[in-house]
């Protein structure tokens, strides 16, 4: 597993905990969308708003980084330096808002304020990848590294990946929401240290440090080219022939019929959920036109 694209998928964890946007996310869907199936259209919705902004900025950055790949060397340099110095801003909490300087973003922004049902959460999920102060550090980050990469493929991939960083905890604990006391919701909030006279949030501080280790690893590992693989080779082989033991046409269709089983059966639970709903709905409505009247 390629370092950067887990680095992508942490950067979006820890851009969704950043104290601009801890729980803002999470209580709005956890509040107002539900749970179930509803929470997981929305969650889709959101994270293609999400794609539509990423994906461009993502491949836009590999295609810079495409252009120089003569100067890999020099471009190593550059990205380590540009990592350490977002890694130190993002540690004193100094960050700065990447919507500001896209075209349209704002007026994005804006238009979800006021936007309601699906068309807020598309347009959420758009804004949502970009904006924020305290998250500009760590998604200047990401593009960095995209940069790095020199491929315009890997960088939609990344920012798609980082994306997906932050879509996924948000909807687990959108979907616990209900569940989350104070003491729970206070725990990933996260607490503040002083230094230096300065209130700085712990997630900022971790997430500067973790940016300023992989600053200084992409520059003593050649653009990470010789660092350790999260998954040894010997590893993926045994992996990739064990899989390739499963291959036949028998078992694929085997899969094939679990999982057409399983969503005929989500299917089922769902619209039975619904029609009871519905039911109940129609039995109470009596009792909520007698009491209006």
């Amino acid at each position: 597993m390629d370092i950067t694209l887990l680095s992508a998928f942490l950067g979006g964890v820890l851009a969704l905990l950043s104290p601009c946007a801890a729980l803002l996310l999470p209580a709005f869907f956890g509040s107002t969308v539900g749970s179930g199936s509803r929470l997981l259209a929305h969650g889709l919705v959101f994270y293609v708003g999400m794609l539509i902004v990423l994906i461009p900025l993502g491949m836009g950055a590999g295609t810079l980084g495409a252009m120089f790949t003569a100067h890999r060397t020099q471009i190593i340099i550059v990205a380590s330096i540009v990592l350490i110095v977002l890694g130190v801003v993002q540690f004193f909490g100094f960050g700065f808002d990447p919507a500001r300087y896209l075209p349209g973003a704002e007026a994005a922004r804006t238009r979800s304020a006021t936007a309601t049902g699906w068309t807020k959460t598309f347009l959420l999920g758009a804004t949502s990848g970009i904006a924020g102060v305290c998250a500009g550090p760590i998604l200047g980050a990401v593009l960095t590294l995209a940069a790095a990469k020199g491929s315009i493929v890997l960088g939609g991939i990344m920012l798609a990946i980082y994306g997906a960083g932050m879509v996924v905890p948000l909807f687990a604990i959108a979907a616990l929401w209900s569940r989350l006391g104070k003491r729970a919701r206070s725990v990933l909030r996260g607490g503040s240290v002083t230094l230096f006279g300065r209130q700085l949030p712990v997630v900022s501080m971790v997430t500067g440090l973790l940016l300023i280790a992989i600053g200084v690893l992409f520059w003593t590992t050649n653009g990470l080219v010789s660092a350790p693989s999260l998954v040894s080779t010997s590893s993926l082989a045994r992996m990739q022939e064990w899989v390739g033991s499963w291959s036949s046409t028998t078992v694929d269709i085997i899969v094939i019929c679990v999982l057409a089983a399983l969503a005929l059966l989500w299917w089922y639970l769902h619209e039975r959920r619904r029609a009871r709903k519905s039911a109940e709905d129609v039995r109470d409505e009596p009792r909520r036109s007698k009491a209006r009247h």
